[in-house]
C-alpha cells in the first residue's frame, strides 16, 4: 500500500491501522484532517470513511481559515500528525500503532456511492475558500475515469510520489483516491527541497509516478545534476508553458501529461503540453452552455458544472483554455489576462518567481492600476520595467512592482488572495516608514 520511511507497508497493516485510528475518533460529524504524512492522510481519511464521518479539506490552515471551518461546522475535530493544535478538539496521530497479526485476512470494507466523503474547499486565491461535497460515487468514477487515460489500468503496480499535499483537490484525488482504485503504492513524505523530492523517487521503485505542479518542477529543474527517470510527470494547479513542459520531459526521460480541472469538477480533462494547447475531456464528459457560462457536465458529475475558465470547443473532446474569467483585466480598453502577465513576468531572466495582482478598486473612484510582486535577488525595479515592456504592453506594466524575499504560496503553488492583500499592505507600510 504504501512506503514509509523506507519500509513497505502490506495491505493487511493499513487496515489494521485504519481500525486502530476509527476507535480513537472523537464524537462529532466532521474531521478535520491535518496530517502532513500522506499514509497518515490516507488512514486518517478511511477511518473517518468507515466511521461515517466526513472530512473537512481546507488547502491552508490560517486562524481564519479554521475559524470558517468551525463555523461550517461547530461540531468538528481535528487529526494531526505535526503538533500544531488549531484551535478545536485535537487528536494527535499516535507515533506507533499496533502490528497487524500476520495471520489477519484483509478484508476491503465496500461503501455506498452516497457516502459523503469530503468537503474539499477552493484555494481562495480568487475570494474565500468554499467547500464543495465529494461523495464516494463521484471520487472513484472520476480518478478511475483519470487513470484509464493516463494508463494507469495496465495491470502494473505504480509508485507514486507526490510534492502536492493530500488536503488538495488534485493531490487528494491523484495521490490517494487514485492509488486505492488502481492498487497502487504511495510514497508518503512530501519533501520540500528539490534534492530531496529527488532522492525520494531514486528509491521507489519503477514504474514510478510524479504528481507535481509548474512551481515544483521549475524548483526541481534548477538542480544542475541528473534527475530520476519516472515512468510518467502529471502537473497541474496552474498552466504550464510549452518550454518547461520539453525541460522536464527531457530531463526525467518520461512523458509529462497536464491535468485540468477543479475543486467544483475533480479532474476532467489532460493534455501532453509539450505537443499541443489543445485539452481532451474525459470521453464520457461534455461541454454545455448554461445560463451564459460554459459548464462540464456528464460522467462522474451529477449535474452540469459552470467553469470559472474561458472555453473554447473545438469539436468532439478537444477544446482550447483561456484562463479564468477573474483573470482577465481591461486597462484603458486594452484586455489581457493575469496568466498571460504572470508567464512574462516569469519568463525575465533572473526573476525566480513572480505574480500581478489587481486590487480592489478604492471608494474615492480613482482608476485601479495592476501591481505585481516579484523575487528577482540581483535585479532592481527599473531593470524589470525595461524588459516587461519589450514583452507586454504599457498600459499593464505594473504600478508599483514590489520586490519581496519571497511570494506567499501555499502547497500547491497558488496565492490566496488575502494573502497578497497582506502582502501589498505590508510593503505599503514599509514605504511610509521609509528607510
Amino acid at each position: 500500500m504504501a512506503i514509509r520511511q523506507g519500509r513497505g507497508i502490506t495491505l493487511r497493516q493499513f487496515l489494521a491501522d485504519v481500525a486502530s485510528i476509527r476507535a480513537m475518533l472523537m464524537p462529532g460529524q466532521y474531521l478535520l484532517n491535518t496530517c502532513q504524512d500522506r499514509y497518515h492522510f490516507m488512514v486518517g481519511l478511511a477511518a473517518a470513511m468507515i466511521a461515517g464521518k466526513t472530512s473537512l479539506l481546507p488547502s491552508m490552515y490560517t486562524p481564519g481559515s479554521v475559524k470558517q471551518i468551525a463555523e461550517f461546522a461547530p461540531e468538528v475535530f481535528c487529526l494531526g500528525d505535526d503538533g500544531n493544535d488549531v484551535g478545536i478538539p485535537y487528536l494527535p496521530f499516535p507515533a506507533e500503532l499496533p502490528e497487524a497479526p500476520a495471520t489477519a485476512s484483509p478484508v476491503v470494507p465496500s461503501l455506498p456511492e452516497t457516502l459523503p466523503v469530503a468537503y474539499v474547499f477552493t484555494s481562495g486565491s480568487t475570494g474565500v475558500p468554499v467547500p464543495h461535497l465529494k461523495t464516494w460515487g463521484d471520487l472513484v468514477y472520476a480518478v478511475r475515469a483519470e487513470a484509464l487515460c493516463l494508463g494507469l489500468l495496465d495491470g502494473r503496480r505504480y509508485t507514486v510520489i507526490g510534492t502536492v499535499p493530500a488536503q488538495h483537490m488534485y493531490g487528494f484525488e491523484s495521490t490517494i483516491v487514485m492509488i486505492w482504485q488502481c492498487a497502487g503504492v504511495i510514497a508518503t513524505e512530501r519533501h520540500f527541497f528539490p534534492a530531496d523530492i529527488c532522492a525520494e523517487i531514486s528509491m521507489v521503485s519503477r514504474p514510478r509516478v510524479l504528481v507535481s505542479t509548474p512551481i515544483h518542477l521549475r524548483a526541481i529543474l534548477a538542480i544542475d545534476a541528473p534527475l530520476p527517470s519516472v515512468d510518467l510527470l502529471l502537473s497541474a494547479t496552474a498552466p504550464l508553458g510549452r518550454d518547461l513542459a520539453e525541460e522536464a520531459e527531457r530531463r526525467f526521460k518520461s512523458k509529462l501529461i497536464e491535468i485540468y480541472g477543479s475543486t467544483e469538477t475533480g479532474v476532467v480533462a489532460t493534455r501532453r503540453s509539450s505537443q499541443t494547447d489543445d485539452w481532451h475531456l474525459f470521453p464520457e464528459l461534455s461541454w454545455t452552455m448554461k445560463d451564459g457560462r460554459m459548464s462540464v457536465c456528464g460522467g462522474h458529475l451529477q449535474h452540469a458544472v459552470a467553469t470559472a475558465d474561458h472555453i473554447e470547443t473545438l469539436g468532439g473532446n478537444r477544446f482550447r483554455l483561456y484562463g479564468r474569467a477573474a483573470d482577465l483585466v481591461n486597462v484603458a480598453g486594452k484586455r489581457s489576462s493575469i496568466g498571460y502577465l504572470n508567464y512574462q513576468l516569469n519568463n525575465i531572466p533572473g526573476v525566480l518567481d513572480g505574480v500581478f495582482f489587481m486590487p480592489d478598486p478604492p471608494d474615492d473612484g480613482r482608476v485601479t492600476r495592476l501591481v505585481a510582486f516579484a523575487v528577482a535577488p540581483g535585479l532592481d525595479v527599473q531593470t524589470i520595467y525595461t524588459l516587461l515592456k519589450q514583452q507586454i504592453d504599457p498600459v499593464f506594466v505594473p504600478r508599483p512592482l514590489m520586490l519581496v524575499d519571497k511570494l506567499p504560496r501555499n502547497g500547491t503553488g497558488k496565492i490566496p488572495r488575502e494573502a497578497l492583500k497582506t502582502l501589498m499592505a505590508d510593503w505599503i507600510r514599509g514605504e511610509e516608514k521609509g528607510p
